[in-house]
């Protein structure tokens, strides 16, 4: 099949052409505080307005014809990682990151809503590029090819290539027949609910600054933060409890929020991904809040609140802190390192595995046995009601395979720079999952500055293949 090279140059221009837009914004924050990052972002801004430009310009001369699925594929990839070196600069001019795997790290874990990080006094660096790491987050969080999709309509080529091979997960629901129309209506979600969330946040005596990088990163599911001590930071359980709600949020299929705003809640509580993913999440709350409250002497109120915060934090892939949960106990050190690798809903901004995957394969796990017992019959995985395809399973069971042989291997790089087997297992886990903080040396009070620039390179590749969903 042929690769039809303009389309693709026009497409990961228009994307370069957002990004110079999205520039504005902590360009705006820079000229406010004057801290030395102006001239970092201004640069940035042409530079992406000029190799935008030019690739948009290109394709002019075939932009009548379709995406095929290469093509699409195509697209996501280079236009992600375009973004991970263009999105590098405001980093590489400011000269505040010196070291070229540190800017790589930091901008990739942004653009893929990872949330680790090498900073180790965030504090001290310009707000303009505190707000870039929460933008970079915010852009990843929803997919920058479905927001393409839906803002430049003018691009004349089909998105439902681009629309598939941004989405994850088995399947999605289409909001409207026309790809482009479901783009705009997510993206329109979105932006309310970051919206909503800022005002929120506000009212509970957050800055304006703050609560828009805020904003930014938990609706993405990012977990970058302005503050050394993330959301801890604040003393306050009004802003707890809203960060943890719009955390969970962003772990829901956005298709479902949809409906939802519509009336149509029938149709979530129909939805067997949704119905798992709200009762798997109130079942480990309620295990660490007795945890915390019998063992840890919390008390009632704050052990929730912690364990609501912690346990939707993780499984939702945003990162965000209160507290080191990796203090607590060895028991609950287990449960938050098995939560690395589930992840919440598909269609939302979170990442890892997610549950619908989770489940297909217990069911299919189950029927093995059932086949074992009765050889001749016919037993169908079931998902809301309808058969799963075999292709579709076993499509599961390779992106499950080639998950878990991801983080093996991402775990045996990492040893080679002489981590202890617990924190490079954990390490790899998290960056694959898209997670941010894992356990031992890299755990929640901990950061990733002490790695070398191999490991800091292995690291960043498995944010992106995690986030590009491997296959």
């Amino acid at each position: 099949m042929r690769i039809n090279f303009p389309i693709i140059a026009r497409t990961v221009g228009g994307l370069l052409l957002l990004n110079a837009i999205f520039l504005l914004i902590p360009l705006a924050f820079s000229w406010h505080y004057q801290e030395g990052d102006f001239q970092a972002f201004f640069f940035s801004l042409l530079i992406n307005l000029f190799f935008g430009s030019l690739l948009f310009n290109y394709g002019k001369k075939n932009d009548k014809a379709d995406v095929k699925r290469k093509d699409g594929f195509l697209i996501v990839t280079l236009g992600w990682t375009s973004l991970a070196v263009f999105g590098a600069l405001p980093y590489v001019f400011s000269g505040e990151i010196s070291s070229q795997a540190d800017i790589i790290f930091e901008t990739v874990s942004g653009y893929t809503t990872t949330g680790a990080t090498i900073l180790t006094d965030i504090e001290a660096m310009p707000k303009g590029l505190l707000m870039w790491r929460s933008i970079t987050q915010w852009i990843g969080g929803m997919g920058i090819i479905v927001l393409a999709v839906a803002i430049l309509p003018f691009l004349g080529i089909g998105g439902m290539q681009l629309f598939m091979a941004e989405a994850s997960g088995i399947s999605y629901d289409k909001v409207q027949p026309r790809i482009k129309e479901t783009a705009q209506r997510l993206w329109v979600i979105y932006f309310g609910l970051t919206l909503v969330l800022l005002l929120l946040l506000m009212a509970g005596g957050m800055s304006f600054y703050d609560s828009l990088a805020h904003s930014f990163s938990t609706l993405a599911t990012g977990g970058f933060s302005p503050k050394n001590d993330s959301i801890g930071h604040y003393n306050s359980n009004y802003i707890e409890y809203i960060i943890t709600l719009f955390m969970f949020i962003g772990g829901i299929n956005f298709t479902l929020i949809y409906f939802g705003i519509k009336g149509k809640v029938s149709r979530m509580w129909a939805n067997e991904e949704f119905r798992t993913y709200l009762y798997f999440t109130l079942i480990v709350i309620a295990i660490v809040s007795i945890n915390l409250a019998i063992f840890q002497k919390y008390a009632l109120e704050a052990a929730f609140r912690t364990a609501a915060f912690q346990v939707v934090a993780i499984i939702t892939t945003t990162g965000f802190g209160t507290t080191d949960f990796t203090s607590w106990s060895p028991f609950l050190t287990m449960v938050f390192l098995l939560l690395l690798f589930t992840g919440a809903s598909t269609g939302s901004t979170s990442g890892g595995i997610k549950i619908v995957r989770h489940i297909v394969l217990g069911k299919n796990s189950l029927l093995e046995f059932k086949r074992q017992l009765h050889p001749s019959a016919v037993i169908p995985v079931r998902l809301n009601a309808r058969t799963i395809p075999k292709e579709v399973i076993q499509n599961i069971l390779a992106f499950i395979i080639i998950y878990l042989s991801a983080v093996l291997v991402g775990t045996i790089l990492l040893s080679l720079d002489d981590i202890d087997v617990a924190s490079a297992f954990s390490a790899a886990a998290t960056a694959t999952g898209n997670v941010g903080p894992g356990i031992g040396l890299v755990g929640p009070s901990e950061n990733f500055a002490f790695l070398s620039g191999f490991s800091k390179l292995v690291l960043a590749f498995c944010m992106l293949i995690g986030r590009l969903e491997l296959i």
